[in-house]
């Protein structure tokens, strides 16, 4: 098991299975935020309802947010440190290139305070930008 991987988990109260130790690994290795399908295909012969779970376990914890990005495919991608079982602090813009299909987290471009109406009460916002990444631009 590798130690820091584990410890992360640890740290979100998270149990460090053999399978979230892995899971966790390839999340760490993503430059872009992943679909469920591109973890199980990259995890084969994995258990696809043990990944599933493990996303989800992730998730609740504060250790992976969900991007949906229009493509019908939620993507996932690892929270800042900040985040925990009770509140996510990803507010932070989106970004899926329409030349890769790739999304990406753009942590420093945060999403500007909206006044919403009285009696109007948010959950949770995102804000997904579409274009050209730097990589496509290129």
């Amino acid at each position: 098991m590798e130690t820091i991987t584990g410890q992360k988990l640890i740290d979100k109260n998270i149990n460090p299975t053999a399978m979230r130790i892995l899971v966790l690994n390839l999340l760490l290795k993503q430059a872009s935020a992943i679909s469920l399908s591109d973890i199980e295909k990259a995890l084969l012969p994995a258990d696809r309802i043990t990944i599933y779970r493990t996303i989800k376990t992730f998730e609740e914890k504060g250790l992976v947010h969900l991007i949906d990005d229009g493509t019908g495919s939620p993507k996932y991608a690892l929270c800042l440190d900040e985040c925990d079982a009770d509140e996510h602090h990803d507010m932070h813009v989106h970004f899926y290139c329409i030349n890769c299909k790739e999304t990406f987290c753009l942590p420093d471009s945060k999403i500007p305070d909206i006044a919403l109406p009285q009696k109007f009460n948010s959950l949770e916002m995102n804000l997904l930008v579409k274009g050209v990444c730097d990589q496509c631009a290129e």
